[in-house]
């Protein structure tokens, strides 16, 4: 298979024509091989346009892999600088921490599933990835103790924006989440103003798994 050519035509076909336009993230998705972070036996199958399942040792998961173009759209949402201090929630198989790395200063990511926290650092250092941490454990239960980040992600779906989350953000940082319950989500962007006001917008509707431990709707109105 040539993956040049369907990184080429993935970026074309899928990503451009959903509103990517920034050309430091197509760049980005250029540089670093998706293929090399699917799961094993996936690699022909790392340019399509859907979720992918996460597999260790060949045995699903349950959980899956964002599409390419989800992915692209919400790191240009993100609009990183070199300075940023970011936490993802849901580390998954690293290729969005790896992407993320390198538009920021520094990731910390978070995986509850033990085996998928291995195959993740595995991943990164194969790939030559520096300035990602990953933590095994809740994201929900330890963001508050890891400090304040300038940029929030989960990688995966909450059915309310979690306040605890919100909280470990720094003034001016902003959270992106999928935000709802099937079959009604959204893409939400929430940025955090210096007087700690939250500014919610919508960016478009979509579907994801929920992340485990996420608040329930009940728990937080935001």
């Amino acid at each position: 298979m040539d993956f040049e050519k369907a990184r080429f035509n993935m970026i074309e076909q899928q990503i451009r024509p959903w509103n990517v336009l920034n050309q430091a993230v197509l760049d980005l998705l250029e540089v670093v091989k998706r293929e090399n972070f699917v799961s094993t036996g996936l690699e022909k199958l790392a340019f399509t346009d859907c979720d992918l399942p996460i597999r260790v040792d060949g045995k699903d998961t349950g959980e899956t892999m964002f599409s390419p173009k989800m992915e692209a759209r919400v790191l240009q949402e993100l609009e990183l600088n070199n300075y940023d201090k970011v936490l993802e929630i849901g580390t998954g198989t690293g290729y969005m921490a790896a992407l993320m790395a390198q538009q920021c200063a520094q990731v910390t990511t978070i995986e509850i599933n033990p085996a998928i926290a291995k195959m993740a650092r595995s991943n990164l250092t194969k790939n030559g990835i520096t300035g990602v941490k990953v933590v095994d454990g809740c994201g929900f239960e330890l963001a508050p103790s890891l400090g304040q980040f300038d940029a929030i992600v989960l990688s995966g779906a909450s059915p309310t924006m979690p306040k605890g989350l919100l909280e470990a953000l720094n003034p001016l940082g902003r959270l992106m989440a999928i935000v709802g319950q099937a079959p009604a989500m959204q893409l939400v962007l929430a940025k955090k103003s210096r007087d700690s006001q939250l500014i919610s917008t919508p960016l478009f509707e979509t579907m994801a798994k929920v992340l485990n431990n996420a608040p329930k709707a009940n728990e937080f109105v935001f």
